[in-house]
């Protein structure tokens, strides 16, 4: 009987030593977005956008200023992150055209990033991945927020 009752015990914890990983590996996986948890820095009054979700690949924009046109950056970003000092000038308005115009969605300082830009929308409707051509920096004014 107590040879019956090891044997299960090992099969027990065997089984849990395998479970295990797997959960790692998926926590890992960007779904919660800790690839820009680990980007997250102090404030320095900087907007990032990259072409990857998580704050992954290239590095697009990394700029305390405000651009009415991303150039090269155009219709790139799917994650973005605001590292902006708080008060005055806090929030970042993404707009779907050059020169702040065609709609906008704005990410509050509080936010601290957007991961996945391909759950949120522009004030006309448009799709927020992959569609950012300029940003500013405001008070508010917002009809949209990026979550």
């Amino acid at each position: 009987m107590r040879r019956l009752t090891v044997t299960a015990a090992l099969l027990g914890l065997t089984a849990l030593g395998l479970a295990v990983p797997t959960t790692a590996q998926a926590a890992d996986s960007g779904a919660d977005g800790p690839v820009c948890d680990s980007k997250w820095g102090p404030r320095n009054g900087n907007v990032y956008a990259w072409d990857g979700y998580d704050c992954q690949s290239t590095l697009l924009i990394n700029t305390p200023g405000t651009s009415s046109n991303w150039g090269g950056a155009n219709d790139r970003a799917s994650s973005v992150m605001n590292r902006g000092y708080t008060g005055n000038l806090a929030i970042v308005k993404f707009y779907y055209l050059e020169n702040y115009g065609g709609g906008h969605t704005c990410l509050y300082p509080g936010e601290l990033y957007a991961d996945d830009l391909s759950d949120n929308s522009f004030t006309n409707g448009y799709s927020v991945d992959n569609n950012i051509r300029s940003h500013q920096w405001v008070n508010g004014g917002c009809g949209a927020t990026l979550t």
